[in-house]
């Protein structure tokens, strides 16, 4: 199966800047080649047969019939496939060979996420943590993209990517630390559980409003162009932050300045409870690529060789032809949205138990390095019972760390505090010295 991206053509302006220092853009010249990238020949176009018209932007071939383009295609997108539901290889599949060694740790990182989801899930419902989401039935993209990727590409999360944190090396003690909010989270206990974030890994914070990351993304992305860095930026997002405006600000935004940005969708089918039916009309997300002038590409998310595979090719295209490109990777959302939802009030319970045994990602990738020779029974045992005891110990060991200082409540934002936050920080302090009681004594004051 050939892996195809949805073609595109590209703006063939490009940005000229008369000193680094000031970078300035020459508007000029920008407006002189919007007119030259119109008089590239249009694909299934003769001049010989049409007259055409010169617009901003490129001479358009004119026609005396009156036809509206149709709102869609008479075939949907294919979707890139290299192992089927029984782990074996699809004859003809084209993919980035795996070496064992890679191979194993991606299989192992996927069963840890695994894992951690479980037991973390679990501490919320006996009341330990306040908040979870899991990444249930999405590990193959989150381990397999972040496989794919280079220490340098940096990478702006939603929140359902944990696993690309931990595949970067952020431990299991750093995930319970900012889950629990104690001293040693990063964030000082300022942000809702699952909010992961590391400066060290190239990882930004999470953040809650959807949507927000993508139009950060092309504009982090076009920093790595102006420092000509042989990197690119990855930024994920799911189905329901499509009918975000940010979506398509993003896009349009990366496409005009060809940052190299790797827009990953996990289009899992669900935005809490909107299906994926009432949420669009259009075939899925690859297809809006085009409208953006973006390359694109439909993906098996529950596919890891798949999904490394698309995202080296995606990645080697973000760098080397400095462009953005969009992955849509279809998978779907076996868990609840979240510790807040009981999905099968809207769906069917049946329909989940398929997906979750029958379609996945972790049980298909085994398969395949089984096959291979790769693992066998006794290296699973060892693995999840190696993994449960250090998340079990993780949280035993971060739920006895103390909280940050109240202190940390109105650092890190203004060089100098204001006067309206130490007003604040007054009647926080004098609230605890008259009801002492009703202050978690856990946090330092």
């Amino acid at each position: 199966m050939k892996m195809l991206f949805s073609k595109s053509r590209s703006l063939t302006h490009s940005l000229q800047y008369y000193t680094r220092k000031y970078a300035v853009i020459s508007i000029q010249q920008r407006c002189f080649e919007s007119i030259k990238a119109g008089e590239l020949q249009l694909d299934n176009y003769n001049e010989d047969d049409q007259q055409t018209l010169n617009f901003p932007g490129g001479r358009i071939p004119i026609t005396t019939r009156m036809k509206f383009i149709s709102e869609s295609f008479e075939k949907r997108l294919p979707c890139y496939r290299v192992l089927d539901d029984d782990g074996d290889l699809i004859p003809g599949s084209i993919f980035e060979q795996v070496k064992k060694g890679l191979a194993v740790n991606m299989y192992s990182t996927m069963v840890a996420l695994q894992i951690m989801d479980t037991i973390f899930y679990e501490a919320q419902r006996q009341g330990r943590l306040s908040f979870y989401l899991t990444s249930t039935g999405e590990e193959a993209i989150n381990i397999a993209s972040a496989a794919a990727l280079t220490s340098d590409d940096i990478v702006l999360p939603q929140y359902r990517e944990p696993g690309v944190l931990l595949w970067r090396g952020f431990t299991l003690e750093e995930f319970a630390d900012q889950l629990f909010g104690n001293k040693n989270d990063y964030g000082k206990g300022r942000q809702m559980p699952i909010h992961y974030g590391s400066n060290k890994l190239n990882y930004f914070t999470v953040s809650s409003p959807l949507a927000t990351q993508l139009p950060q993304a092309a504009g982090v992305a076009y920093s790595l162009k102006m420092d000509k860095k042989e990197a690119c930026v990855v930024v994920y997002f799911g189905d329901g932050s499509t009918s975000e405006g940010d979506f398509h600000a993003g896009l349009n935004f990366a496409a005009v300045m060809e940052s190299p940005v790797i827009f990953l969708c996990r289009n899992n089918g669900w935005a809490i409870s909107t299906p994926v039916t009432e949420q669009f009309r259009s075939d899925g997300i690859a297809i809006k690529g085009q409208a953006y002038g973006i390359r694109s590409i439909r993906v098996d998310g529950n596919d890891a060789l798949a999904v490394y595979s698309a995202i080296r090719a995606a990645r080697q295209m973000a760098i080397k032809e400095q462009r953005p490109i969009l992955v849509e990777a279809m998978t779907y959302r076996v868990s609840h949205h979240s510790t807040s939802d009981d999905s099968t009030k809207y769906r069917c319970v049946k329909e989940i138990e398929q997906w979750r045994t029958e379609k996945n990602p972790i049980t298909r990738f085994r398969k395949w390095i089984q096959r291979n020779d790769w693992w066998d029974d006794q290296n699973e045992t060892e693995l999840r019972g190696n993994i449960r005891k250090q998340v079990v110990e993780a949280i035993q060991t971060a739920e006895k760390v103390e909280k940050p200082p109240l202190k940390d409540l109105f650092g890190d934002v203004y060089d100098k505090i204001p006067s309206n936050l130490q007003e604040q920080e007054r009647f926080i302090r004098d609230s605890i010295r008259r009801y002492p009681k009703e202050y978690p004594f856990d946090v330092p004051v």
